[in-house]
């Protein structure tokens, strides 16, 4: 199933065939994907200041920099090599390669355009404890839970095109201190998470 609109099922509906399964996925995502939570409204629809969008940038930076960290134990869990192959790619796209950047660098041209000391940024000292305990719970989650359930926690992917065109144009509409420049994490990601997100189906199919 490709039709992404096809989600409106009963959530009891019985899971007795691959594309059921599908049904009841995008309808979680539809009704349970973060963009439906309050503050990404309010960052979206301009209503908080800049020390508010610096916070939420700083702490999701630990997410950003966990990112491969938790897709490099997700490759250490198969001895199946062309998942290996399939996989290894996202883990370059966020942390790049010598000769080109990654969304980690992108991420950070986010935060050095609101005006956040790289130095500072990197060191994740200005993190909430919150911010680091469910962080780390992803990364731990992946590592405890069967290789199934590691490819198929990643497939909130299916969701995030959407947020992110949501995210680009409130954010550049709303904000006289975002600029194109700095939303490059967000548009690049238009492109690699839909491309992740239908291998990660089809290997839960």
């Amino acid at each position: 199933m490709t039709d992404q609109t096809a989600i409106l099922i009963e959530p009891d509906e019985p899971l007795d065939s691959a594309e059921a399964l599908e049904r009841r996925l995008r309808w979680i995502g539809a009704t349970r994907y973060h963009s439906l939570h309050p503050f990404h409204h309010l960052l979206h629809g301009g209503k908080l200041n800049k020390g508010q969008v610096q916070a939420w940038a700083l702490n999701r930076f630990y997410y950003q920099t966990s990112i491969p960290l938790k897709d490099a134990v997700v490759l250490s869990r198969f001895r199946d090599r062309q998942i290996r192959i399939e996989w290894r790619h996202r883990i370059e796209d966020h942390d790049g390669s010598f000769d080109s950047e990654g969304g980690i660098e992108r991420w950070l041209q986010l935060t050095d355009g609101l005006g956040l000391d790289r130095a500072y940024v990197e060191s994740t000292d200005g993190i909430l404890a919150a911010t680091r305990f469910a962080v780390d719970a992803y990364v731990h989650f992946v590592r405890d839970k069967t290789p199934l359930e590691a490819i198929a926690s990643s497939l909130t992917e299916l969701f995030a095109p959407n947020l992110h065109v949501a995210r680009i144009a409130g954010m550049l509409k709303h904000y006289d201190f975002i600029d194109a420049s700095v939303m490059t994490y967000f548009q690049r990601r238009l492109d690699q998470a839909p491309r992740d997100a239908q291998f990660a189906l089809d290997y839960v199919m």
